[in-house]
């Protein structure tokens, strides 16, 4: 009888534990499937991947752009974007780092941050007026950890293209039964093992916060919402930037909530708190409101995007990221 309750249980916790793996399977999906989408359609560009695209105008008058996808995506994913830069400004130097691609962009951040910032460090090496990051999605929350912790970065301006800064919690317009989901999935992201799943590390429950802090080991530290003693180090790392901009709209469909691509999130009733009524805000945490403080944050709220269209709408770009690439 004790062997037989023994196994009972046995099957019991690998149950749920499954169960609670399909909850994060399902919530990456949400994430990508508009991408999945757009790529089987046949409409993206096709471009090597992993190249640096230059103008032949011989002058390069504009500071190196550096791209960085977003989740489940394939490093030729921003190749609009890229002729967008191009097109709009000769001579520009636009690199897109073939990194952690498709299934690999689920590797935990803190795996992903040392390698891109290894990739981009000779592009910042010759780039003696610095460089421009525009970091997509997930690629946003990469970008901070490598502002945070390259203490020899030479970031002008960190462009954030509908990046959940804040984090994620979850119900998307994709997936109508998501909302029913996204309750437990804190059960999976805040143990040790979901950590090794990406968008476990950017996984933000309001209504377990002391857990998110606890089992959460990228986004809260990033925040400087848990101490460490690179905190300080790490702060003064990101003011090193010139410049942020945050580019988000209500009709994402995917950021949820979608302000948190402009720092804003929920507080525990799901209320939207905006990003100068923020903790890590008013504490100036990490260096957030130092940086406003300067004027050196510009928002832009976008309706009517999708968020698989942000880096292919030629408005998006026009009225929001070229007047930053000089």
């Amino acid at each position: 009888m004790a062997a037989d309750t023994a196994y009972f249980l046995l099957q019991t916790e690998i149950i749920q534990k499954w169960q609670y793996f399909t909850v994060i399977l399902v919530s990456l999906f949400v994430a990508v499937v508009g991408e999945w989408q757009f790529l089987a359609s046949g409409s993206h560009h096709s471009t090597r991947p992993g190249i640096e695209s230059k103008s032949p105008h011989e002058n390069v008058a504009y500071r190196p752009v550096i791209l960085v996808h977003g989740v489940f995506a394939v490093n030729n994913s921003l190749a609009g974007l890229r002729q967008f830069i191009t097109q709009a400004h000769p001579g520009t130097s636009v690199t897109s780092i073939p990194l952690f691609e498709n299934l690999q962009s689920v590797e935990p951040l803190w795996k992903q941050v040392p390698k891109f910032a290894a990739a981009m460090r000779p592009i910042m090496q010759q780039a003696q007026d610095g460089v421009i990051l525009i970091c997509y999605s997930q690629g946003g929350i990469i970008c901070r950890g490598i502002l945070e912790t390259m203490s020899d970065h030479n970031v002008h301006t960190f462009i954030a293209l509908s990046s959940p800064q804040m984090g994620q919690y979850g119900d998307t317009s994709y997936i109508p039964f998501l909302p029913k989901l996204k309750a437990d999935v804190y059960k999976f992201c805040y143990h040790a093992l979901g950590q090794h799943v990406s968008i476990c590390n950017y996984w933000n429950d309001p209504h377990h916060q002391s857990l998110y802090q606890k089992g959460n080991d990228y986004l809260p530290v990033l925040n400087n919402e848990t101490l460490s003693t690179n905190s300080q180090e790490w702060k003064a790392n990101f003011l090193r930037l010139k410049q942020m901009v945050m580019i988000g709209g209500p009709n994402d469909g995917v950021i949820t909530p979608w302000q948190s691509s402009h720092f804003g999130f929920y507080d525990n009733n799901e209320n939207i708190v905006e990003m100068r009524d923020q903790e890590i805000y008013k504490y100036d945490s990490f260096g957030l409101r130092t940086l406003d403080k300067r004027n050196a944050l510009k928002t832009y709220n976008v309706s009517g995007v999708m968020h698989t269209n942000w880096h292919r709408n030629q408005t998006v770009f026009d009225s929001c990221i070229e007047p930053w690439l000089s």
